[in-house]
């Protein structure tokens, strides 16, 4: 296996973003930079102050291999753990030098229930066992037991080893807990239904083991499932860090459009292109190891578990909720991140009220990849100076729903009894006007929503609301038939009508509901036996061009 050297070509420093004006809660001080502790880089930019960073042993002269493991902390034994993919996983670690000055550790609430004892051996991921074991996510520990523990998460294609080389610092102040997404890294493939599934499932699993309140920073859906927890559970969040998050993750036609090609094309077209979204050039043309690691960590990534988390994605929107989160935040950024970058990071600051932004120089999506030693002093600052107890401070919820402190996480049920729904909301439209155009959004398109609405005038308004109101909020949301049936009857009745000129947007509602080519074809062959050969064939030359379209990896 090839090594990989520690110091990386020195990038030149980029220009912090111009911003017209400075926006609540956000005050950023050019500061001179500092030398990277590690590789010589520019140190990062804090809102409203200068960090200077503790000491760290520069890194040995003979490069250890690229994904070796970190030294392993305690394990929970759990029988018939399941081990992770063969092939390479794991990033260097920093080889830890003399430990930092100690910070003073922040209050902490014990656990109501003591974690099993720890086993000595190789680390393991710890896939839970039992009845639950579906809505449990599969983790791991590191650091002392009686510290606080700290939670960290993933982004979307990657496992718990993209914050390796936190770790050895990290766990000298609290234990952490990294947990893999579903059917990401070898995890059990049960797809989450959206980030606060997610977030439900963090949190049984954070019950299972006795952890009740916790830090919590999270990279991409990493963050959004920590801004969820923040939100409807205040008082188990003590400190929050958003890493390359977003109240809104671009826009909901991107990311199904990615599940599309995914169901389609498998995640290879992911893989391939996964490295130049998530680092700088410059580091990738230097660090080809860990670009390979990269890829390797999509390519073993279960692929309707990857489709499920982009629809999760393609709806989170907390925009309108930010004011809510209550918890001492930091805001994380790499300055050249094409992802979810600076102006995403300003949102979330204008929008939190205790927020403070971070942009790391010479880092892009994955800053704890490319700027570990950066990022790992900025977590380590945040979490030591916020990290307080202030449950006693925070409202609880007046929600008959919220989950008290401390108890027991109770999953939401699915499905529920029907209830009578009123006329009007308090927007003045009918709720089933406001439930179709959800459903239209998601089905269709922002897009093509978008333009259909802008292109309604005085005389065809109306027309557009009737059609909101009873074909996508009364019969699309009926629990007969899902999604995917309910896309093969409307191809089946579009070329049995003779009405080709909608069957484009229908072709392309049909694949985001989760029909593949192969099924769309299907359909269409049974429509040329019972609807007739001639609208068949017009349909098949729509459909094939509609597919080509949306399918076709990005260059």
């Amino acid at each position: 296996m090839s090594e990989v050297s520690e110091t990386a070509p020195q990038p030149a420093m980029h220009p912090q973003t111009a911003h017209p004006e400075p926006l609540q809660g956000e005050v950023i001080r050019q500061l001179p930079p500092t030398p990277h502790p590690v590789a010589g880089q520019p140190y990062a930019q804090v809102a409203g102050e200068a960090l200077q960073p503790p000491q760290m042993a520069a890194p040995p002269p003979q490069a250890a291999p690229p994904y070796a493991q970190p030294a392993p902390g305690p394990q929970y034994s759990l029988p018939q753990a399941q081990q992770h993919p063969q092939g390479p996983q794991d990033l260097r670690g920093v080889q830890p030098g003399p430990a930092a000055p100690q910070a003073p550790r922040p209050a902490y609430a014990e656990p109501s229930a003591p974690a099993p004892a720890p086993q000595p051996g190789p680390a393991a991921p710890q896939t839970p066992q039992g009845p639950q074991s579906g809505r449990l996510l599969q983790y791991r520990f590191d650091g002392p037991e009686d510290a606080p523990v700290l939670v960290i998460g993933p982004s979307l294609g990657t496992t718990w080893h993209m914050w390796d080389r936190q770790i050895p610092e990290l766990s000298q102040h609290w234990r952490i807990f990294r947990y893999d997404l579903p059917g990401h890294g070898g995890a059990p493939a049960h797809p989450a239904a959206g980030v606060t599934d997610l977030a439900d499932r963090l949190l049984a699993t954070l019950d299972s083991v006795g952890v009740q309140r916790f830090g919590y920073a999270g990279c991409a859906i990493g963050g959004a499932v920590g801004a969820d927890l923040a939100l409807r559970h205040p008082h188990r969040v003590a400190a929050l860090a958003l890493v390359a998050a977003s109240p809104r993750f671009g826009s909901a036609d991107e990311f199904r459009q990615r599940g599309v090609i995914v169901r389609s094309n498998g995640l290879e077209p992911i893989a391939r292109t996964s490295p130049e979204r998530w680092f700088t050039p410059g580091f990738a043309a230097a660090q080809p190891a860990i670009v390979e690691w990269a890829v390797q960590m999509v390519r073993t990534t279960d692929p309707g578990c990857y489709i499920a988390s982009c629809e999760a994605l393609a709806a989170f929107d907390i925009r309108a909720e930010l004011s809510r989160i209550g918890v001492p935040t930091l805001v994380l950024v790499g300055a050249e991140d094409k992802v979810t970058g600076p102006a995403e990071a300003r949102t979330l600051v204008a929008g939190i009220p205790d927020a403070r932004l971070a942009l790391v120089p010479g880092a892009s999506h994955l800053a704890p990849v490319e700027q570990p030693a950066a990022v790992t002093d900025l977590l380590l600052m945040h979490f030591s100076t916020s990290w307080q107890d202030t449950q006693a401070s925070i409202p609880v919820p007046p929600s008959p729903g919220f989950a008290a402190p401390f108890g027991p996480v109770v999953p939401v049920a699915e499905i529920t009894a029907a209830v009578e729904m009123p006329e009007d909301s308090a927007t003045g439209r009918s709720d089933l006007y406001d439930r179709g155009m959800k459903v239209r959004r998601e089905v269709l398109g922002d897009a093509h929503v978008d333009a259909e609405t802008a292109a309604s005038d005085g005389f065809t308004e109306d027309f557009q609301e009737l059609l909101t109101r009873y074909a996508w909020g009364e019969i699309w949301t009926r629990e007969g038939l899902d999604r995917r049936s309910r896309s093969c009857v409307t191809l089946t009745a579009v070329v049995a009508s003779g009405h080709l000129g909608g069957l484009g947007q229908h072709v392309r509602a049909a694949l985001r509901n989760g029909l593949t080519p192969v099924e769309i074809k299907e359909v269409l062959l049974q429509t040329a036996v019972y609807c007739g050969i001639p609208a068949a064939g017009a349909a098949f030359e729509i459909a094939q061009s509609v597919i080509e379209e949306e399918t076709t990896p990005p260059a």
